[in-house]
């Protein structure tokens, strides 16, 4: 039998195990994080479209375009919070850039962070802090419930704690929230809380810690079909104009809506139909 206290240093180091080894941050252009053992697996292949095709945001494209630019510079640079009206390009703005800046700053790199990790947030900033790359942080459809403990997570990336937020280390989250919260949740803690006004401002000062809010908003019917004009020309569809926009005004009243992710949804069941790979 093996003596006791070897069996307990066994246990005790499968349940605190080792730390992992800095990740080769060369490997790839973009990362995600996982915990559960903490790690940063590359990605290969970012799912995303290219910056010309994205319409209709013009200025929201400049304004994070400079940003992040000045950032990869290593000048200094805003947090940005990209919220609004769904479907309308904001997770696909922040993969373009990305992918433009990049092209002359090849040490910008993009690292996915889910909404359920944010409280392992701290462990992932010690691996970025010491590395000699510049990182944007990019926290996907990030929002809160009534219950939900971790947007004091989120502070450690905006406000950094008593270290600071890392100098290589940007955050850019989208939201459909303007305040990351619903606003029902906002009014149920003015209505019910002991001290209410202490209460909404802890959580709806969170969105004021982003230096940059960029608003999305509904496209109209002609930024929708230029949209699908765009797709065709790029990927060589071609399709009479009349017909072109009668089936997508038709799409889109099935669908109740119009926004970029429509439009991109009709060009693929167009593509399909006419046998073109996109």
């Amino acid at each position: 039998m093996s003596d006791p206290l070897e069996r307990i240093a066994a246990a005790l180091e499968r349940m605190s195990p080792v730390p992992q080894a800095a990740p080769d941050f060369a490997a790839a252009s973009a990362f995600v994080w996982h915990v559960e053992p903490d790690r940063l697996v590359p990605v290969a292949d970012v799912n995303r479209v290219d910056m010309d095709l994205l319409i209709g945001i013009d200025r929201a494209r400049d304004i994070l375009l400079d940003n992040t630019q000045r950032f990869a510079s290593g000048f200094p640079a805003n947090n940005a919070l990209l919220w609004g009206a769904r479907g309308m390009g904001k997770s696909s703005l922040v993969k373009a850039i990305h992918a433009a800046v990049q092209v002359n700053s090849p040490d910008l790199k993009l690292i996915e962070l889910q909404r359920e990790d944010l409280p392992t947030v701290g462990r992932l900033l010690n691996h970025l802090r010491t590395a000699r790359y510049q990182f944007v942080l990019f926290c996907d459809d990030l929002s809160f419930s009534h219950d939900d403990e971790h947007y004091k997570s989120l502070k450690a990336i905006l406000d950094g704690g008593i270290e600071g937020r890392p100098d290589n280390v940007v955050l850019y989250a989208t939201s459909n929230r303007r305040h990351l919260m619903p606003r029902d949740m906002i009014e149920n803690e003015r209505s019910s809380a002991i001290s209410p006004s202490e209460a909404v401002e802890e959580k709806v000062s969170l969105s004021d810690r982003f230096g940059l809010w960029l608003g999305f908003h509904p496209c109209s019917q002609d930024e929708y079909l230029e949209m699908i004009d765009r797709y065709c020309e790029a990927y060589g569809v071609q399709v009479d104009a009349e017909t072109l926009r009668a089936e997508a005004i038709e799409w889109q009243a099935t669908r109740g809506s119009r926004s970029g992710r429509v439009a991109w949804q009709f060009f693929v069941d167009l593509a399909g139909r006419h046998k073109i790979k996109i």
